[in-house]
């Protein structure tokens, strides 16, 4: 199964140094990512001294006082080490949709009531709420909480739950560690569950499957049984919510698992919502792995909304008596292994500013697959991420994109896409002192970043495909690359080139070559040049190479790709086409427009692809 209080002092507002400071040091990724590129959605709320946060239980119940009697038992066993914790109950009415048995249900009604006012709960303290109808289990959840502060926690417990007495010191703990320590700070993460780890919502998905090793990972699915929410993500969702459900839209995300649960029940589970939430912002969630089914809450699955008969324990509550390992012991985030929907591990935070950082990300990629360099130079958030879910959709998992730095290029790779910063790229290896500026500029940073990528994937054994982001793939690009005694293979009108990786290739992709490309791009460049028009990296890449004696196949453009934006193009029209192009000139609105008719849309409203591609890893 997958599927949430008040008080305390207002964030105090801190300088713009020390925001910029804080950010950098939340970075939990593999990569060095310079402060002047990293940004967070939420800065870190460090506070001065010891972290002083509030905690705040939420039991959801309704109609099970077994249920509720065992849940309040076992949460008033726990070591909360002389914190004020506070109890909320929140007990839903029940429907008058049966006069015959209208006198048990209230009769059931008030023995809950009697035994949560007489339940002593010690630790801080206890507020009832006790609703005049029937709300239903995602009204339960969506109103349990609105936070009043950064530094307050809910912890959501369905009435079926018992936890381990040791819940709230490993809770505390890594509140301390991952929300408060701004070196294991990352704003991706929205909370915590408490639940073993069990269910891959993505259709065809891997397996669950962790090593021995593993205590803590990140994992997109929110946990409905025991799960503690981070404040702000939090907020964030239920605006999120309130305009999607005000607009009429549903929660429909494709190739999910949940969304047929969805289809099926409706507004009776709320957590299809949170997970296309989830899926538009790129957030994660913190699991453990605690191994033997073991697991700090477990649900006891009885019968209601989710059951329609009594299931029994999901797993085995961990207790001191049965601890082989430190349940303190955090892991640093940088450590820490982040999986999607499909289980796929997931690398965020790849800011590739030099050449040794382009090193350690082709190390990572994987060795039998073709590495996709993507240009975005003038290229919208809205046409890159329609092409990242294309790039899903056909399993291409080696691409890296290359692009100025802003808000866009640092919030892909929070979320997992690998990015080269092309001005601190090209900075490092010395090839910033240009005279042109502008577009020309821009242009010429993207041609020397190409080339030089280009170098380290051949020296690396990596087959390279460079192209425009102003292009989208429609099938597999690899079958047609040409003769397979040719080294390069280019398309000039589409600025699409690919390069082999052997050791005739290498020869020739040498020191003395990137230089002839520095030099024959500045003097394309001048004003007073009559080649100005040519300054592309295909042409200057391609004269270059042919004047080596470079073996290299041409396309033919029109079998090979279509343009949209002029004439008749139709799906039939696409199907022997590797991919479709347009001019760098046209409007969103236009592309848009040509992409819908093609059926080559894939993005929401909220930029995030409107469905969930699985790939057996």
């Amino acid at each position: 199964m997958v599927g949430p209080k008040r008080h305390f002092l207002p964030l105090i507002l801190v300088s713009l140094a020390a925001f910029i400071f804080y950010t950098l040091h939340h970075s939990s990724l593999p990569l060095d990512i310079p402060e002047s590129n990293l940004t967070s959605t939420f800065p870190n709320p460090m506070p001065t001294q010891s972290p002083n946060f509030t905690f705040l239980i939420n039991v959801l119940a309704f109609n099970r006082l077994a249920a509720v009697s065992r849940c309040l038992r076992s949460l008033a066993a726990a070591d909360y080490l002389g914190d004020r914790v506070h109890l909320h109950l929140h007990i839903d009415h029940f429907a008058p949709d049966n006069a015959s048995s209208l006198d048990a249900k209230l009769r059931e009604s008030h023995r809950i009531l009697d035994f949560v006012d007489g339940f002593d709960w010690k630790f801080g303290e206890k507020v009832v709420h006790y609703r005049t109808a029937n709300v239903g289990l995602q009204a339960q959840w969506l109103e349990a909480w609105w936070p009043a502060s950064d530094h307050e926690f809910a912890f959501v417990v369905e009435d079926d739950l018992e936890v381990s007495s040791l819940y709230y010191e490993f809770v505390k703990t890594l509140i301390i560690n991952f929300y408060y320590d701004a070196s294991n700070y990352s704003p991706s993460i929205y909370g915590v569950s408490l639940q073993r780890p069990r269910f891959v919502p993505g259709k065809h998905g891997n397996k669950l499957q962790l090593d021995d090793q593993t205590r803590l990972f990140l994992y997109q699915l929110v946990g409905t049984w025991g799960q503690i929410l981070f404040p702000r993500p939090w907020k964030e969702f239920r605006l999120w919510y309130d305009e999607n459900k005000a607009k009429g839209n549903k929660p429909f995300l494709e190739g999910m698992v949940t969304t047929g649960w969805y289809k099926k029940m409706g507004e009776r589970i709320w957590t299809p919502w949170f997970i296309k939430f989830i899926q538009s912002r790129g957030y994660f969630n913190i699991y453990t792995n605690l191994l033997h089914e073991r697991a700090l809450s477990v649900s006891h699955r009885d019968a209601g909304v989710n059951y329609g008969k009594t299931a029994g324990p999901d797993s085995k509550l961990l207790e001191e008596r049965s601890l082989d390992f430190n349940i303190l012991e955090m892991q640093p985030l940088s450590s820490l292994k982040w999986f999607d929907f499909c289980f796929r591990e997931v690398h965020p935070g790849k800011i590739v500013t030099n050449l040794e950082e382009l090193g350690s990300l082709l190390h990572s990629l994987q060795k039998r697959d073709s590495v996709f360099l993507v240009n975005l130079f003038g290229v919208s958030d809205a046409i890159t991420r329609n092409l990242l879910c294309h790039f899903e959709r056909l399993d291409i998992r080696n691409y890296i994109l290359m692009g100025p730095p802003s808000d866009s290029l640092f919030d892909l790779a929070r979320r997992g896409h690998p990015v080269i910063n092309v001005d601190q790229f090209i900075n490092s290896v010395g090839l910033y002192k240009f005279t042109s500026q502008g577009s020309s500029f821009d242009t010429m940073k993207g041609i020397l970043a190409k080339t030089y990528v280009i170098k380290k994937c051949i020296e690396n054994r990596y087959n390279t495909w460079v192209m425009d982001g102003s292009m989208l793939l429609t099938s597999d690009l690899l079958s047609d690359s040409g003769d397979p005694n040719n080294d390069f293979f280019v398309a000039n009108n589409f600025e699409l080139f690919y390069a082999k990786s052997s050791s005739s290739s290498e020869k020739l992709w040498v020191d003395g070559f990137v230089s002839k490309v520095v030099a024959t791009t500045e003097s394309l460049a001048g004003k007073d040049s009559p080649t100005h028009g040519r300054l592309s990296f295909v042409y200057i890449v391609t004269k270059l190479l042919e004047q080596n004696g470079a073996r290299i196949t041409r396309v033919d453009e029109t079998s090979f790709g279509t343009k949209i934006g002029s004439g008749n193009v139709s799906e039939s029209s696409l199907r022997d086409k590797k991919l479709v192009y347009w001019s760098t000139e046209m409007e969103l609105d236009s592309i848009q427009k040509w992409l819908k008719e093609l059926n080559l849309w894939s993005i929401d409203g909220d930029l995030s692809c409107t469905a969930v591609v699985c790939h057996k890893s």
